[in-house]
């Protein structure tokens, strides 16, 4: 057993991964360095290359968990809705809390600004392409559940329809003077579904 394979390894990694994570929503992929993931985690700098190869390892670990952390929240959020159809303003608010974040911070044009601009570096690191894939898939198989859920028909091509609704939307909504990004995509996305 290697030390990183031990209770207080394992430990030490996901504190790695957790504060790359953090970084990594608060600014973007260029606040995930070394020195600032030791510090936010409160351990040595050669911790992160003691658990981690590279550091585009640590950025796909750190890519993982906060995804993953994303999906549990929908998956909860799709366990508590009953069965049966709803309105379409409630659907609207299910799928933007998937696509742009919790409603919490809807009037933050800043967390979906960065939200977005991780997405389109990802296209620069081919490392994280496969991971970004399998991610997308299953946010379309969430979105596909939702929507069954809630008595919407939707197939594979309707979600990836409205999935690019709300990011145009978003995308033009982020060059505006005041942006309203979420209400932009609501906009959109409640005339797709109306």
């Amino acid at each position: 057993m290697t030390t990183a394979s031990t209770p207080k390894g394992e430990r030490r990694r996901q504190a790695l991964v957790e504060a790359a994570a953090e970084l990594l929503v608060e600014g973007g992929f260029d606040a995930v360095r070394h020195r600032a993931v030791a510090d936010r985690a409160g351990l040595p700098l050669a911790s992160t290359t003691y658990y981690f190869r590279s550091l585009d390892e640590l950025v796909e670990a750190a890519v993982e968990h906060h995804a993953r952390a994303e999906l549990a929240r929908g998956r909860a959020r799709l366990a508590e809705l009953a069965v049966g159809p709803r309105g379409v303003d409630s659907l609207v608010e299910i799928v933007l809390d998937l696509l742009l974040g919790p409603a919490s911070q809807a009037g933050d044009a800043e967390a979906v600004l960065l939200r977005y601009e991780r997405l389109v570096a990802t296209g620069r690191r081919p490392y994280l392409r496969p991971l970004m894939r399998r991610l997308g898939r299953e946010l379309d198989l969430l979105l596909l559940e939702i929507f069954a859920k809630s008595g919407v028909p939707a197939d594979a091509e309707r979600v990836d329809r409205l999935v690019a609704l709300v990011d145009g939307a978003v995308v033009n909504a982020l060059i505006e003077v005041d942006p309203d990004p979420r209400g932009a995509a609501r906009r959109m996305l409640r005339a797709a579904l109306s």
